[in-house]
């Protein structure tokens, strides 16, 4: 016997879902009994194992010798699709590594149904690459061709923000105009929905959908924020060189917050350039500072620290910032004012999408009956505030902010693929 599931690969996180006998979907247990893995992996150098979610993060955490992956959804539609990162004496493609993730959560997702999952409904956001279609579609071929390759018969896709809006129809009990709101680690999406329970057992929701938008910003993209605004300068960003006639180049820092390109300076060349830096920088030790941390590669250490600041943030109005390397010490404290202030523009990008999804479904802010939240980034105080105050008469609603997607897409799944 065979099943059809849902399957959210995020950038953050990953679930997998079926609808059971009675009609209600599922997650199921991915790692220690629990829904959701970290969309994580880690290459150990000593005995050539591959670990993957909460169990590669803990031999990252403790030091053990090796290469650690994430965020490896971000790289579908970018030139970066097609480098390869060195494990040892072996190169792999990013499209590689996707497939060893994927791979591992049908094996995971079958062991725990006893029985193979043959068709599967993936969510995609709304757009993986911004202002190019072209791209977005190579994206999608992309990923598709990745999940294919694990041996699923049939695959197709629904947009992360539908998904959500399919779990959260399962609760109402009258017609609701909804704006779908999901902030992922990648990307945030959004859309206005039509749902009720009569529209529920339809089909085909075409008609229900009333518009989509999506941009490219998500909390991968804060924790980038948050670093160039407030660690980065502890490493030299900002300052001049010693004959004071510019700033310091800004691509190694940019480099160094964010998750993906961090490998890029893991070479000998990156290296040299940083290594004059320093020589012509006037803040040296700063940026001397930076070589060694490279060096020792703790560059998504650095990163993993600037993202628990962040999430500490969601609770308290500062948290310290302290990150040792070697004999050196970065140390600052980090706001939730600071958090505001790194975030404004992306916030500000972020309501702007959400004006142009109101207009292209020609409905006015006051039309909004619900405000569906979903996506690990609307916990982020900075965000959460500023879309309830652009729906105020709106109820809102707090999903399963990691499950609701997964869930939604084994409903769609079902429908598909019965």
């Amino acid at each position: 016997m065979t099943q059809a599931c849902g399957l959210d690969f995020g950038t953050s996180n990953s679930t997998f879902a079926r609808v059971g006998a009675d009609g209600t979907p599922h997650l199921l247990a991915l790692e220690d009994g629990k829904p959701t893995i970290p969309s994580v992996i880690f290459f150990g150098f000593e005995d050539d194992s591959i670990h993957f979610g909460r169990a590669a993060v803990a031999e990252y955490v403790t030091g053990a010798d090796g290469r650690l992956m994430r965020s490896l959804k971000s790289v579908l539609g970018t030139a970066l699709i097609g480098d390869t990162t060195r494990v040892k004496a072996t190169s792999y493609g990013f499209l590689e590594i996707l497939g060893l993730f994927i791979a591992q959560l049908k094996q995971r997702a079958e062991a725990e149904l006893g029985r193979r999952v043959d068709s599967v409904v993936c969510g995609r956001p709304v757009h993986f690459v911004d202002d190019d279609p072209v791209a977005d579609a190579q994206a999608q071929e992309q990923l598709a061709g990745a999940v294919r390759a694990q041996g699923f018969d049939h695959v197709d896709f629904q947009f992360e923000p539908i998904a959500a809006a399919l779990d959260y129809e399962r609760q109402v009990s009258r017609e609701r105009l909804a704006l779908i709101v999901d902030l992922g680690g990648g990307t945030s999406d959004f859309s206005v929905v039509r749902v009720s329970p009569e529209r529920a057992r339809a089909t085909d929701r075409a008609a229900d959908i009333l518009s989509t938008a999506g941009v490219h910003i998500g909390g991968t993209d804060f924790d980038r924020l948050l670093s160039m605004t407030k660690v980065m300068p502890e490493l030299g960003l900002g300052s001049m060189t010693r004959d004071g006639k510019r700033h310091l180049p800004v691509a190694p820092y940019y480099d160094l917050s964010t998750w993906h390109r961090i490998n890029r300076l893991y070479n000998a060349k990156a290296l040299r350039d940083l290594r004059s830096t320093r020589n012509e920088a006037e803040q040296s030790a700063r940026v001397e500072t930076m070589i060694a941390l490279i060096e020792d590669r703790l560059g998504h250490r650095l990163v993993g620290a600037v993202e628990a600041a962040k999430i500490a943030l969601s609770d308290a109005d500062s948290t310290p910032f302290v990150f040792p390397v070697r004999d050196q010490t970065i140390a600052t404290t980090m706001t939730l004012d600071d958090l505001t202030t790194a975030l404004n523009q992306s916030v500000q990008r972020i309501e702007d999408t959400i004006a142009e999804t109101l207009r292209r479904a020609g409905v006015a802010v006051a039309d909004i009956d619900s405000l569906i939240l979903t996506g690990g980034s609307t916990q982020v105080p900075a965000i959460a505030r500023r879309l309830e105050a652009m729906f105020p008469q709106a109820e809102l609603i707090r999903t399963d902010v990691l499950g609701s997607v997964g869930l939604g897409l084994a409903m769609d799944a079902r429908r598909k693929f019965g």
